[in-house]
């Protein structure tokens, strides 16, 4: 058997209709690549594993799960990656979709991860605490709307699909699940330097309650903050306005 690590986040599902639901969730093509994170004991692993056509690999940091993940299902012994998601190298060249009950603790990291790959990783499919689900998928003027939502919606297209009940659990998270569902932009918005794009979102909204003048005073010529839009607060701003200021940063 295997034991829960309270250290790596991990509530195992355990209801069969949820795990089949997720997996549902991911549009998969013959030859398609899939990439899970975190399989844990292999609830939805089990189901990946039979979909056919694919080419699937998983990724888990946990010594125990991997040892029991090869001795339950036989058919991942080479599909496995024993190492943290943070720290690996691409797992495949050309595309490939995410898909995963994401370690509660690092989710917010794992989405930072996939905007780095974002040009290979058209979809992403991932079970977060629903704060953090409600947080991807907010829009402009929304108090749930923040980092994340812009800079991961600047690329892809967020749904937030279904919640799941703490009960499908082992042990019942004190936390409520969502499951929510990524699919890139095929016509994203045009960043000139994504470098400026993400330090602009980060600091405007690192001072949320405030007018976007104050935390953005050091990105803008005097002049051109005296457009009305920086009485604004980040909150109010969409992420076409995002972009559109990214580009007249100094």
């Amino acid at each position: 058997m295997y034991t829960l690590k309270k250290s790596l986040g991990q509530h195992f599902l355990k209801d069969e209709n949820m795990c089949k639901k997720i997996v549902q969730s991911l549009p998969v093509i013959q030859g398609q690549q899939v990439l899970e994170v975190g399989p844990g004991a292999g609830a939805i692993t089990k189901y990946l594993l039979q979909l056919p056509g694919i080419s699937f690999k998983a990724v888990e940091l946990d010594t125990e799960k991997v040892q029991y993940l090869e001795k339950t299902y036989p058919d991942i012994k080479d599909k496995l990656i024993h190492q943290s998601f943070l720290d690996m190298e691409v797992p495949f060249q050309g595309q490939f979709s995410v898909i995963g009950n994401f370690p509660y603790n690092i989710s917010s990291q794992i989405m930072f991860r996939v905007l780095e790959w974002k040009a290979q990783v058209p979809e992403v499919v991932g079970m977060f605490q629903k704060e953090v689900a409600l947080r991807i998928a907010a829009t402009h003027g929304n108090k749930d709307y923040g980092i994340l939502s812009v800079l991961l919606q600047a690329w892809y297209r967020v749904e937030y699909l279904f919640e799941v009940h703490e009960q499908c659990f082992n042990p019942p998270p004190k936390v409520k699940s969502a499951v929510i569902r990524l699919t890139r932009l095929e016509q994203p918005y045009e960043i000139a330097n994504e470098r400026k794009f993400f330090n602009l979102v980060k600091t405007a909204f690192n001072q949320r309650r405030k007018q976007l003048r104050n935390p953005l005073k050091t990105l803008f010529d005097k002049e051109y903050l005296q457009d009305s839009l920086f009485s604004k607060r980040a909150e109010e701003l969409t992420v076409a306005d995002f972009v559109a200021l990214s580009h007249k940063m100094i």
